[in-house]
């Protein structure tokens, strides 16, 4: 099968994969197709880059020894998940969709996880977080949010989201708030290392007052995150403006 007849079958499905195509030396033109999930390879393109496949998180240009290549990213665009179906929830779900992302919402609370409170979430889910996760799968493309300032809640989506490969974990709330979690997770089991993966309190410093605001600042540092880049000013960044596609 030809790696233009593999992508067209991915177009139908959830799987993700990553293209890759050498752009110079003496391989310039080959092909790379590498599947995430099981690992499936189609095209001609140098076998160095399956290893590569898992560590891409966006399009961008790579170099292998003195070829440079391009990594090109497939698949369902990243999802939310949102804990607790309170006001920022909203402005959460309402602003990550406005940049293409799905959004899911959990609360157990029937009378609080309604269309008609979060109508920006694509999924509503009426379950506590440790039934919740059984069914919600949280990928390398995910990042979870809890906000239900309730351990009943923040701690076992936390937990769930730590055993995952979730690109972002945030939790609001205060500083203490956020150490007695840490203490209760560290006493579950989890190691200082793994809680370091936590953004508490989630959200760059933009002084965020309203549940809109908070929503912004929250979403900016899973933009930073995702992109690796360390959501500093841009006047002040070494960087490019636009990360390298």
């Amino acid at each position: 099968m030809s790696v233009a007849d593999r992508l067209l079958e991915l177009a139908h499905t959830d799987e993700r994969a990553v293209l890759f195509t050498v752009l110079d030396g003496p391989r310039r033109g080959t092909k790379l197709l590498v599947l995430l999930e099981c690992g499936e390879t189609v095209g001609d393109g140098p076998d160095e880059l399956v290893e590569l496949a898992p560590d891409v998180r966006r399009s961008h240009v790579l170099e292998l020894g003195d070829a440079r290549v391009f990594a090109e990213l497939f698949g369902p665009p990243p999802s939310l998940v949102v804990v607790g179906a309170v006001d920022t929830a909203e402005a959460l779900c309402r602003a990550t969709r406005l940049i293409g992302w799905h959004t899911v919402c959990v609360d157990a609370r029937a009378a609080f996880a309604t269309s008609a409170r979060i109508p920006s979430a694509e999924e509503l889910v009426v379950a506590w977080p440790e039934d919740a996760f059984r069914r919600i799968p949280l990928g390398r493309e995910t990042a979870v949010v809890t906000l239900a300032h309730d351990d009943r809640f923040d701690l076992p989506t936390l937990a769930a989201a730590l055993r995952s490969e979730a690109f972002y974990i945030g939790a609001i709330g205060s500083r203490k708030t956020q150490q007695h979690r840490r203490e209760l997770l560290l006493e579950a089991g989890f190691t200082h290392e793994e809680l370091k993966r936590i953004h508490g309190p989630a959200g760059l410093d933009i002084g965020a007052e309203t549940p809109a605001e908070t929503a912004f600042a929250i979403l900016g540092e899973m933009l930073a995150v995702r992109a690796e880049r360390p959501g500093t000013p841009l006047r002040d960044s070494p960087h490019r403006i636009h990360v390298e596609r």
